[in-house]
């Protein structure tokens, strides 16, 4: 079983998508580091880039192809200026020429040497296949499959001896929900603290709460962003951003100039119920405008389900605890992290493979749990609140509309968030020993229906709204 820390499962990135943007770009940046380690770097006169199934039927909503060759230039999907990419990808359109890893320019056609590929390779249903003509005449390719969340892997799973042997270096390796409670009742510990020692096995204590940081920042950031930012989203849908104009009626007159201190400023606005469904839905609707931006997100645990957690745990700090400081920023991201490995492990957080229910549904039950372990909840109702929130996620389809992530992924990710809060609340009143779903059952249950959905509804636009509602009715 493989090793996954909180920064596998929460990464930043690009959006708009975590398997079709993230996983592509940093498919590219994991190629040139082999070319360079094969010591053929130097000699690569050209290269190609074939995309199959998922990636080919969506890639261009999804952006792809520029994904790809911002990882061919050699640019870091963490730290690249958002502002930079478009002007980046004029010049190789124009030029006609890439500088392949930022040092060595080659030619490139943009328009025939990405070639998208309908047919689905047998190991994933997001394939992607780099190959470059050298300059003896000879040939290297390599395929790689970005499987959901910003993972990449290719098929002979290379390092998987060496994930394994990580993962027993675990002081509580985990694989199951029922393997994690054994765990805290064994050694009376919370679920945070659990992970929190796992963890500490990876990287120092100092490490891990600077990277919880830069991951609240960033998604505190892109909320704040995304909450002052009017207008239209590209790609042709001409879908109107929502959360400008909520925010502006429920923001209030308390002044504010950096994302910290607006999060000041909304602990003291009203908080009637229907003032908190909209603020929630506010954060979500946000993230999800930013991210179908082409704006800077964390996968949480994909791009298209970004927006739930941010959402829940601001609802938390400025709603539920005016207090709420970053030991609470990490608890929950460590808890919910957590519950994001198990259904990985168990099941799949890839749309391509599972439908929505794999991105949506898990973003859900990870919020769920993180919010019910700061709201006091037992380890056993951490679970239960993860169970309900994809208990009632389960058989939801991906069909994005244009193969675009903006219809119905954005709203889907207010709706998430609202469930996991119900589901929390659920959950904390809900007596362990009268729970008849445990969560890996939902696990289970969630795999089974994924592998029996059709694939028109697995992030191909083949089928469902993709299909009923046309470009040309927008």
């Amino acid at each position: 079983m493989e090793c996954i820390s909180v920064f596998d499962m929460l990464k930043i990135g690009v959006g708009p998508s975590s398997s079709h943007t993230l996983g592509p770009w940093r498919a590219a940046e994991r190629w040139i580091a082999e070319l360079k380690e094969q010591e053929v770097f130097d000699d690569v006169q050209q290269v190609s880039v074939s995309l199959f199934g998922s990636l080919s039927l969506t890639g261009k909503g999804h952006a792809t192809d520029i994904a790809v060759v911002m990882g061919l230039l050699g640019t870091d999907p963490v730290t690249v200026a958002i502002d930079s990419i478009d002007g980046a990808m004029e010049h190789v359109k124009n030029s006609s020429t890439l500088n392949l890893g930022g040092i060595h320019p080659i030619s490139f056609d943009f328009k025939n040497d990405i070639v998208f590929k309908k047919e689905f390779l047998p190991f994933h249903s997001n394939g992607i296949r780099f190959e470059a003509q050298l300059t003896n005449g000879e040939s290297v390719s390599e395929t790689y499959y970005s499987i959901g969340g910003g993972f990449v892997v290719k098929e002979e799973l290379i390092h998987s001896k060496e994930n394994k042997e990580t993962f027993k270096t675990f002081p509580y390796p985990v694989k199951t929900g029922l393997e994690l409670l054994q765990y805290c009742q064994e050694h009376q510990k919370t679920i945070s603290e659990i992970v929190w020692e796992n963890e500490l096995s990876l990287r120092p204590a100092n490490e891990i709460d600077q990277g919880l940081q830069r991951i609240w920042d960033t998604m505190l950031e892109c909320m704040y962003t995304g909450c002052h930012t009017e207008g239209k989203l590209p790609g042709g849908l001409n879908v109107k951003r929502r959360a400008f104009e909520i925010h502006q009626k429920l923001k209030g007159n308390v002044p504010y100039s950096t994302p910290q201190e607006w999060l000041e400023s909304i602990r003291d606005t009203e908080v009637r119920f229907r003032q908190i469904i909209k603020w929630v839905s506010c954060f979500a609707l946000s993230v999800n405008e930013v991210n179908a931006s082409l704006g800077r997100v964390v996968t949480a645990p994909t791009n298209g389900s970004a927006g739930v957690i941010p959402a829940v745990l601001m609802y938390y700090m400025v709603i539920e605890n005016h207090d709420a400081d970053f030991d609470d920023v990490r608890q929950f991201l460590l808890v919910a992290s957590e519950v994001g490995s198990i259904f990985k492990k168990g099941a799949t957080i890839s749309a391509a493979m599972g439908g929505c229910q794999a991105e949506i549904g898990v973003s859900s039950a990870m919020a769920a749990a993180g919010l019910t372990e700061l709201m006091g909840g037992t380890p056993e109702q951490v679970l239960i609140a993860a169970e309900i929130a994809m208990e009632h996620h389960l058989g939801l389809t991906c069909d994005p509309i244009g193969g675009l992530v903006q219809v119905p992924c954005i709203e889907r990710n207010a709706m998430g968030a609202i469930k996991a809060i119900n589901a929390a609340e659920l959950a904390l009143d809900t007596d362990p020993n009268e729970v008849k779903v445990p969560l890996d059952k939902v696990v289970n249950t969630m795999w089974e229906t994924a592998k029996d959905m059709s694939s028109k509804y697995k992030e191909t636009s083949e089928g469902g709204l993709a299909v009923g509602v046309f470009l040309s009715d927008c």
